[in-house]
């Protein structure tokens, strides 16, 4: 039995394997290079305020005295967010793939991707010039009546300029990208799985709480932490939103800072020390997004048995 030769278009193929093989090995190493390079820029421009007197830094106690109320100013608006937006868009998601009428669903869809797709700026002036005002009233509700917890703790901002009014606009930006992973992750559920529940009795939501939801855990999860690390990092929305001040335990009260609005508002007019100090804020930014994505694929790597790609 004698062997085939090779056609041309076998060859163009394998040639094409390897040329896309090797653009792709490429791209991954570019990537990790631009990583590197960020990573090493920040550690050697901050280090001038990480060993600096702490009298020169700002607040005469340390860089660590300056940053840790600004990291917790970060950590507080992403929490908000995310606890705002991350049921609220596991919802839309369920309802465009699983019971909105495909039409509906279509446009519903499209409006939720065009939303992912307006500048942060718009949404930081939407909430500074509308939301800021019309919540003002909640907030005095809410020092009032529930003023006995210490994040409800009065006197209410009068401007309704808060960090939980930044919270609340972070929530409707990161809504978009965590309802369109979700929605498309929910669509790529084995309509087998799916025929098999309803086939056994299942209602329609059990039927979702079975099959769909454990299917779509890993991607609900990534979605998440996308909008995790959008809300970690945004910046103008959260610096036209949010009255900056000391770090409160209250959300309704002027105060609080966050690391990239901190960053926005000062480095125009820094020199100096003040430049390096900033950006060892930046650094450790960078150093909490990592560690935020790398715990975020942990998580996925433990229950990687229910990805689609298995």
């Amino acid at each position: 039995m004698t062997a085939t030769p090779l056609t041309s278009t076998q060859g163009a193929g394998r040639a094409g394997d390897k040329i896309f093989s090797g653009a792709a090995l490429a791209a991954g190493c570019l990537i990790l290079a631009v990583l590197f390079g960020v990573a090493l820029f920040l550690v050697v421009q901050a280090i001038p305020a990480l060993t600096a007197p702490a009298a020169e830094i700002q607040g005469g106690a340390g860089f660590f005295a300056y940053i840790w109320p600004i990291v917790i100013g970060t950590l507080i608006a992403a929490v908000i967010a995310l606890v705002i937006a991350t049921p609220i868009a596991i919802g839309v998601a369920l309802f465009i793939s699983h019971f909105a009428p495909r039409g509906l669903a279509a446009g519903l869809g499209y409006v939720v991707d065009l939303l992912a797709a307006i500048p942060s700026v718009v949404y930081g002036a939407w909430g500074a010039a509308f939301l800021a005002g019309q919540i003002s009233p909640a907030y005095n509700w809410l020092a009032q009546n529930m003023g006995w917890l210490p994040i409800f703790q009065g006197p209410a901002s009068a401007t309704g300029k808060t960090i939980l009014t930044a919270g609340v606009v972070l929530a409707v930006m990161v809504l978009p990208i965590i309802t369109s992973l979700s929605r498309e992750i929910f669509l790529q559920t084995p309509k087998l799985h799916e025929e098999a529940a309803l086939a056994l009795g299942a209602t329609r939501w059990e039927m979702i709480k079975m099959s769909v939801l454990p299917f779509a855990r890993p991607g609900i999860i990534s979605a998440v932490m996308l909008g995790l690390g959008r809300a970690l990092g945004e910046t103008m929305a959260v610096a036209l939103v949010l009255s900056s001040g000391a770090l409160t335990a209250s959300l309704i009260q002027s105060g609080n800072q966050t690391i990239a609005a901190e960053i926005a508002l000062n480095f125009p007019e820094a020199s100096g020390l003040k430049v390096s100090t900033l950006i060892a804020a930046g650094l450790v930014l960078f150093i909490i997004t990592l560690a935020v994505n790398m715990i975020a694929r942990w998580i996925i790597t433990r229950h990687k048995e229910f990805s689609g790609a298995n």
